[in-house]
């Protein structure tokens, strides 16, 4: 089920769940996975792309094993708020997603969280290749933190 409001997945949580956010590019998704009470979002891995069967095979066996209990997946929306090709891709990740998974989903918008990761790894000096390993889930830490923050 794909949610566009933050308060309907709120209300379809358990107590004490957790959340895995979703950062979907074209060759990498990066996870980010929320504590229990879900106020800390921390950078989980990232998943190369290959065959949809397999990137879903792999979301099942992470959702299992840290029992989490809905999803947040970034919605790249452009910065006038319009929806392009890249926003269309995604929802029919999430659609997709829908059939494999049970769990409630939640398109939240992540408007410059690339960006915003991206700025922190150059002022931290990390090389050009190190940034490439860690960009994808920051930025779904980045942006499960949002969502985390505006639950609160």
């Amino acid at each position: 089920m794909i949610l566009s409001q933050a308060s309907e997945l709120a209300t379809l949580l358990p107590a004490q769940s957790r959340l895995l956010g979703l950062d979907v590019g074209e060759k990498t998704i990066g996870l980010a996975l929320s504590d229990v009470l879900r106020g800390i979002a921390s950078p989980l891995s990232t998943i190369e792309r290959t065959k949809f069967t397999k990137d879903i095979e792999i979301l099942q066996k992470i959702i299992v094993s840290h029992a989490v209990a809905g999803l947040v997946i970034g919605y790249p929306v452009n910065m006038d708020g319009s929806l392009g090709p890249r926003a269309q891709s995604t929802r029919a990740f999430a659609a997709n997603c829908g059939k494999h998974i049970d769990l409630p989903m939640l398109l939240w918008d992540e408007r410059l969280s690339t960006m915003a990761v991206e700025r922190v790894m150059l002022s931290a000096d990390l090389s050009r290749a190190r940034r490439a390993q860690l960009v994808d889930k920051l930025a779904a830490s980045y942006m499960l933190q949002g969502f985390l923050d505006s639950m609160k």
